[in-house]
């Protein structure tokens, strides 16, 4: 039986930055920004926004009355957590009308989440395949004004459900993990903005992309030549690519040029988003399906997942006869096409707004975000959120 990616939605706010005017605002070059990190425009997340806002957003465009009552297992990822004790995925079968029936958790280990949620709902699947999981990956990525780490800022969320005879890609049966105890990344408790030491996340990154991939390789009798394309978790777009050519030397030159296109592909997407942590990589799959034009059914494509602290994963997926699909496609084309440009100014202002953790309780004004689920502010301590019919 296979188990794998039955239906696939994304989502992003209405605001972004462009990222000629933020480096010209930072006094940099902007090729810096544009070929040196990969990113042409920025998501900026409203204070109405939030990890389980955008989760419900992205899962409103895959849940239907077909699949609402098979769903029996509702997962997380996420670094962007509401609260230390409540899961988002608690919120999310709500929002979503999901079955009560179900167990809902939320997974936290950096950009990995939604990767362990992925293999998690493929096991659960395996064991009962009349049923399906929702697992999303949903994240607002924060540095902070004018620091290193700011042009690598972004957000939004991924949602997928697992289901046995997936209609877009199978997921392999086994995969090749590693995990280390390293401090290239963190975000403290009592702080909204990570902190990193980006060149080495950078080392440590492709140092797993190397060890897992390998690994998988050799366990699975598989060459890289089997491989029609890879994907990688995408902070910024140029940190896939430095991976990608960690290996390129081991290929023929036809074979490279074909793994080089195949990415370029599946970065369409990111490169106006900029980074979702934990829907990073599941963006990058969802842009190379959309955007590749030599892919098709049966292709074999390589995920290479890493969530800094460290854990790193690889494995596979082959893809079905549905995995192209138009109309998706118009969908996150018009999501990204319709959204408001901000000068950096309101970036700015739009960034400073964001709750702080002890805020307490408040009212926010939800009229100029068009999106349907919406989080209106704190009451008694609790996180208000409304549907917008």
């Amino acid at each position: 039986m296979n188990v794998g990616i039955d239906k696939i939605g994304f989502f992003t706010p209405n605001y972004y930055v462009d990222m000629v005017d933020l480096a010209r605002a930072r006094n940099e070059d902007p090729n810096k920004y544009l070929i040196g990190i990969g990113q042409t425009n920025q998501a900026v997340i409203p204070p109405t926004q939030d990890s389980v806002t955008m989760a419900a957003n992205a899962a409103l465009q895959i849940i239907d009355d077909d699949n609402r009552s098979k769903i029996s297992l509702i997962i997380l990822g996420t670094e962007s957590g509401v609260d230390n004790s409540k899961s988002g995925a608690i919120y999310l079968q709500n929002l979503l009308s999901l079955n009560k029936q179900a167990r809902a958790f939320e997974i936290k280990q950096a950009c990995y989440g939604a990767t362990a949620g992925i293999q998690m709902a493929k096991d659960f699947v395996n064991l009962h395949p009349d049923q399906q999981a929702l697992v999303v990956g949903s994240d607002v990525a924060r540095y902070g004004i004018n620091t290193p780490g700011e042009v690598t800022q972004g957000g939004g969320a991924v949602a997928m459900t697992i289901a046995a005879d997936p209609q877009i890609m199978s997921i392999s049966k086994n995969s090749s993990v590693y995990s280390d105890d390293i401090m290239d990344f963190w975000r403290p408790i009592n702080q909204t903005n990570a902190l990193v030491d980006g060149h080495y996340s950078n080392d440590i990154y492709q140092k797993f992309f190397n060890i897992t991939i390998h690994d998988y390789l050799k366990e699975n009798k598989l060459q890289l030549d089997d491989l029609k394309a890879i994907v990688f978790h995408l902070p910024y777009t140029k940190m896939g690519l430095k991976g990608l050519r960690e290996i390129l030397p081991e290929l023929s030159d036809a074979k490279q040029a074909d793994l080089l296109q195949e990415f370029e592909a599946s970065r369409v997407y990111n490169k106006q988003v900029g980074n979702l942590y934990t829907g990073s990589l599941y963006l990058s799959l969802l842009s190379l399906l959309d955007n590749a034009i030599d892919l098709k059914v049966n292709d074999k494509v390589g995920i290479f997942s890493y969530g800094s602290g460290a854990q790193g994963e690889f494995y596979t997926g082959t893809l079905k006869s549905d995995f192209k699909n138009n109309l998706r496609k118009q969908h996150v084309e018009s999501l990204l096409k319709q959204r408001k440009q901000l000068n950096v100014s309101q970036y700015e202002e739009l960034f400073l707004r964001w709750p702080k953790i002890d805020a307490g309780d408040f009212v926010l004004d939800v009229t100029n975000d068009n999106a349907e689920v919406v989080f209106s502010g704190v009451s008694g301590s609790k996180r208000q959120y409304k549907i917008q019919r």
